[in-house]
């Protein structure tokens, strides 16, 4: 799981030029697409306006190749994300896109494999689940106990629900840029 600097301007130019087709409409350019982003795999698609997050949306699982997802949850993130409203032409120059390549998810036996900085945590419990992946904890100076806390807030269960024993905890990592 390690993109070329190439493949990286690639997907956020293709990011970009996914948002901007939506907001005027009109098509995406042909362009030809890389072998390395043809592979299914998970990834989300972060949207900041002046440093604060404008959208976040992702596929935890490789449902897509790499570069449909990236040109979907693009879109998702700039329009659909429930928490803010779409986001609107004149904000264009003022949004910094992120995209989060995921690896598969590991399920883990015991918190103590989890490392802040470095894994992402994804929690279920019945019907509920949650992902916060692994910058958040490091942008917001979480120690493993918080950030466990903020999955299951971010999963609508109670903070120490990662504690249950029909909690499942996975964690995963990300390749970020």
């Amino acid at each position: 799981m390690s993109l070329s600097e190439k493949d990286k301007a690639f997907l956020k130019q293709l990011a970009r030029d996914a948002i901007e087709a939506r907001l005027f409409k009109k098509k995406l350019p042909k362009r030809e697409i890389p072998e390395t982003l043809k592979h299914k795999q998970g990834a989300f698609v972060t949207i900041k306006k002046k440093g604060e997050l404008r959208g976040c949306i992702g596929y935890i699982k490789g449902y897509l190749p790499l570069f449909e997802t990236v040109e979907e949850m693009a879109q998702h993130a700039a329009f659909n994300d429930p928490r803010f409203e779409a986001l609107k032409k004149e904000e264009l120059d003022d949004i910094e896109i992120e995209i989060s390549v995921l690896s598969p998810l590991k399920k883990i036996d015991s918190i103590d494999e989890i490392e802040v900085g470095k894994h992402g945590i994804y929690i279920e419990k019945g019907f509920y689940s949650g992902l916060l992946l692994p910058q958040v904890a490091t942008e917001h100076g979480w120690d493993r106990t918080t950030f466990l806390e903020h999955t299951c807030y971010k999963a609508g269960l109670d903070k120490d629900a990662y504690k249950d024993k029909d909690t499942d905890i996975y964690i995963f990592t990300a390749e970020v840029f």
